[in-house]
């Protein structure tokens, strides 16, 4: 049977080189899903593979579309399950890769039937949450939805978010829409999570961080400043690359706050991922056999 090896794990483990070299050792292309490296404008700040890396492996999903596009994981799902029956033709395994957990959820389990959310309602309820913060979404969820409140990971803003959009634009709760039901694949499915000892990962994140600002991120989200207020941007790295062009913060100050919360968002992403029994974990350093 086809074999799809899902390769995930928290930002700046080192997905990236494990999968070029897993990627030649199979044969396989690198399908992308990482819901932001997806974007042409933004590069440097989501860490996509270089030119010189794509160049070595062919990659899917990098670089495939703009921000200004309308583009969400049922969006992904569609796509990414027709480019996998037509790369299945000629691979007998093929490996796929990201941090995006929605991204990685759609393909391995597909994703409800969720209405889509009209941009006006999108945009309130951003501007709902940058004027009134985390404290005012977890009230909004807890009154729209208390069934998903009660199961949500409470201090994920984006799920917060997305639990108030649909609740809003859809005039019912989000949760009566979540059937729980995993869907059939016509391939078998490994998921591989990577792992760092944490204060290892940590310095990574935080040197990583660096490394994007010598590769010119500030010029990257000046360049992007006039459309941030779309959802394609709501995301670490440039929210605070914003606040420093806004000068409401030093570049010292915005370089910390994108260490910082890139911290905080590998952490989630451990949470989420621990919570799946199907997942085997990796230490990094050890490398990987199959």
């Amino acid at each position: 049977m086809k074999q799809l090896l899902v390769i995930t794990g928290p930002t700046g483990v080192g997905k990236t080189e494990l999968c070029l070299s897993l990627a030649e050792q199979l044969g396989s292309p690198v399908i992308n899903a990482d819901s932001r490296q997806i974007y042409r404008e933004l590069p440097i700040g989501t860490a996509a593979p270089t030119a010189v890396e794509q160049a070595r492996v062919r990659h899917y999903f990098v670089g495939t579309k703009s921000i200004t596009e309308d583009y969400n994981a049922g969006s992904y799902e569609r796509d990414c399950l027709a480019l996998l029956d037509t790369l299945f033709r000629d691979h007998d395994t093929l490996i796929l890769s990201g941090g995006s957990m929605m991204y990685i959820d759609a393909v391995c389990n597909g994703l409800d039937d969720i209405p889509s959310v009209p941009q006006d309602v999108r945009r309130s309820v951003q501007d709902g949450y940058r004027e009134h913060g985390l404290d005012w979404l977890q009230a909004e969820v807890k009154r729209l939805d208390p069934e998903y409140w009660n199961i949500v990971d409470q201090a994920n803003p984006q799920r917060l978010m997305h639990c108030v959009e649909v609740s809003l634009s859809a005039g019912k709760p989000y949760s009566s829409f979540r059937t729980g039901q995993p869907a059939k694949r016509p391939f078998a499915i490994r998921k591989i999570a990577l792992e760092r000892p944490r204060e290892e990962l940590y310095e990574r994140i935080n040197a990583r961080v660096i490394s994007m600002i010598d590769a010119g991120l500030v010029d990257e989200a000046r360049s992007v400043l006039p459309f941030r207020n779309l959802n394609s941007l709501n995301t670490v790295g440039y929210k605070e690359m914003f606040r420093y062009l806004d000068g409401e913060w030093t570049l010292d100050k915005a370089i910390q706050m994108i260490q910082q919360n890139s911290r905080h968002y590998a952490k989630r992403q451990l949470t989420w991922l621990r919570a799946d029994k199907t997942i085997e974990w990796h230490n990094v350093n050890s490398g990987l056999h199959l």
